[in-house]
């Protein structure tokens, strides 16, 4: 090997060296980041308010897709899953049920629901639920026929744009 090989070899070995580390820093400060924003509070008021004045629906079929496909975001029955306590994801959610309890709630029918009617449309456009929801919520990804079913029993239950 001469002389021009081993500076090569020493420069290509230093800069191999160079990426490890930042690499290994770069992960460090990964895990650093995502441990410390585990210290922000926001996500994890996990609350269910009760139950005020439940919908009043037209059949059991509506109440079991709308319970599927909506509950966790409009109404007072959350299911919290594991992952709801662990930021950034736990932002996400919480943003998610605030939102959507703020626009429609199936649990407190008593106070004024001003975008229930949009509800059948939501659904009928594939607005609702959200997709990224589905992940994780395989049950609430309706089949076409549940998705017409959902939304004939939305109109029946709570009215239509339409109306």
């Amino acid at each position: 090997m001469d002389n021009e090989d081993a500076i090569e070899k020493q420069s290509s070995d230093r800069s191999r060296f160079n990426w490890l580390r930042i690499l290994r820093w770069g992960g460090i400060t990964v895990v650093a980041l995502l441990l410390a924003i585990q210290l922000i509070p926001y996500g994890r008021a996990h609350d269910n308010p009760p139950v005020t004045q439940a919908v009043q629906w037209n059949s059991p079929r509506t109440q079991e897709l709308a319970q599927r496909a909506c509950y966790d975001c409009h109404s007072n029955e959350t299911d919290w899953p594991w992952y709801s306590n662990i930021a950034p994801i736990s932002w996400l959610v919480q943003h998610d049920v605030d939102e959507g309890r703020s626009k429609l709630n199936f649990s407190e029918w008593d106070k004024p629901q001003e975008e229930a009617h949009e509800a059948a449309e939501t659904v009928r456009e594939g607005e609702m639920p959200l997709w990224y929801y589905t992940i994780t919520h395989g049950d609430a990804k309706l089949s076409d026929a549940e998705k017409q079913e959902l939304v004939q029993g939305l109109i029946a239950s709570l009215g239509s744009e339409r109306d």
